[in-house]
């Protein structure tokens, strides 16, 4: 991850970064972006981190804001959520709610708000306002009144960016149905946009977990899969689902958003008709290399695309009505986060296995361990099957319920294969100091002495 500013920058902007403590119904120039963000985390120094992931075409940072009880650490069994604005530049509703979001979320935990406590305590919450900041100031320069449809959408190299991503979907054609964690293409980086290039390298950082993409121009909730396998065009009725093994997940994900939300769920909004204000991305209208598949076929992560307003660039007098329809949505699809099952997946040695696969029967779409060897996997209430595998151990298979409630926790213990060691150490307890000196502390002197003896007459 790229420095968040320099220490003169930072001062600078944090003197003129206005206190938070009330929120800021206002459109944000990348000037009042990063003083608003740092505005947050000099409120709530101490669960906010601000870093940038990269820099856009014209140099600008891709500013995220993160808000945890131990900021820039993955503390095992703590899932990593994320929100990602603005990814047209011109859609710029999604970019002034996530700012909104940060600024909530600091001051209903400085006011000891028990929900948004808990949330803080439980969840690695990253926020990233403005994916395309470059294209934002070019749709701000025409303002809300004479914004077009496409003035601001693209990066500065005219790219859009949602139709960006590497297409995993040709990948997983070859590979006869695998939809889990493909491998990118070996020119993947000459293939992508810079701000492009940063999210990815932003996801290969963190092992999200649930995610959601924050759009304009319709009110709708939209899950995978975006890219239908024949093109249909664009049709509000035409019935062209390009479902995942987790279609249904994905279904009741969007239902979260869409029914927590102030009016999405009628599904009568800007003369669409959505039912239950959601929709399989490829029915409404198939798109190749967008992110939310991307985010599907690559990694842990689950990310749907969330169509916030009809106007892609709302006026001012907007924006608190837009927050209040969204606030409890975004709670909420955040809490998500915490469903299904989790745990740990160890060795004999109790270390945690890293890129150990998790895999649910019935359901095609494996996940994977973190670095620490924990593992999220996100699943609707019911009974399943599961099996924890890895190189070089025997595979292990356990049965679970799962309901409504937080996520069941289900650990795994794998033995190695015959003839095969395990090269990795015992795992010390907490606080055991296997130092010569400790061992002589506890020992004693007298003991110590008794070893000296005996080692000389040995000698």
């Amino acid at each position: 991850m790229v420095p968040v500013l320099g220490c003169v920058a930072l001062l600078l902007a944090a003197a003129a970064a206005p206190a938070t403590a009330e929120l800021d119904y206002r459109h944000h120039r990348y000037d009042g972006l990063v003083r608003a963000l740092i505005g947050v985390q000099r409120d709530c120094p101490f669960i906010s981190r601000l870093y940038s992931i990269g820099r856009s075409q014209l140099g600008r940072h891709l500013y995220v804001l993160e808000l945890s009880d131990r900021p820039g650490v993955h503390e095992p069994l703590e899932p990593e959520f994320k929100y990602v604005g603005n990814m047209h530049g011109n859609e710029v509703l999604g970019r002034e709610l996530l700012i909104l979001l940060a600024q909530y979320l600091c001051e209903e935990y400085n006011h000891r708000n028990p929900r948004v406590t808990n949330l803080i305590h439980e969840t690695r919450i990253h926020i990233l306002p403005s994916m395309n900041p470059d294209g934002y100031e070019v749709a701000a320069d025409q303002g809300p009144e004479m914004n077009s449809y496409m003035t601001g959408r693209a990066n500065a190299h005219g790219i859009d960016l949602n139709r960006n991503f590497p297409d995993l979907h040709l990948a997983a054609q070859k590979l006869q149905g695998k939809n889990h964690h493909i491998s990118l293409p070996t020119d993947w980086q000459r293939q992508v946009e810079q701000e492009t290039y940063a999210v990815i390298l932003w996801m290969q950082s963190y092992n999200f977990v649930l995610s959601a993409n924050l759009h304009g121009g319709a009110v709708v909730a939209n899950y995978p899969f975006d890219k239908a396998e024949a093109l249909p065009g664009r049709g509000m009725y035409r019935a062209t689902t390009s479902s995942t093994p987790d279609h249904l997940l994905f279904q009741k994900l969007a239902r979260v958003y869409s029914y927590s939300h102030g009016w999405m769920h009628s599904g009568t909004n800007c003369g669409d008709y959505f039912r239950d204000g959601i929709t399989n991305g490829a029915s409404w209208y198939s798109l190749a290399r967008g992110m939310q598949d991307f985010n599907y076929l690559y990694s842990n992560c689950f990310e749907i695309t969330l169509e916030l307003s009809c106007r892609k660039f709302p006026p001012e007098s907007e924006l608190q009505r837009e927050w209040y329809g969204n606030r409890e949505a975004l709670l909420a699809y955040i809490e998500e986060v915490h469903k299904g099952i989790k745990g740990m997946v160890l060795d004999e040695n109790n270390n945690g296995i890293p890129e150990a696969v998790i895999s649910v029967s019935g359901i095609n779409h494996d996940v994977t361990t973190g670095a620490g060897g924990d593992y999220f996997r996100l699943l609707l209430p019911g009974k399943y099957i599961v099996t924890a595998s890895a190189p070089g151990y025997k595979n292990q298979t356990a049965h679970i319920g799962v309901n409504e409630n937080p996520s069941s926790r289900l650990d795994f213990r794998l033995v190695p294969k015959a003839g095969v060691r395990s090269t990795s150490a015992p795992t010390v307890p907490p606080g055991q100091n296997t130092s010569s000196t400790a061992v002589q502390r506890r020992m004693g002197p007298r003991a110590t002495r008794r070893r000296a003896r005996r080692r000389q007459r040995k000698q």
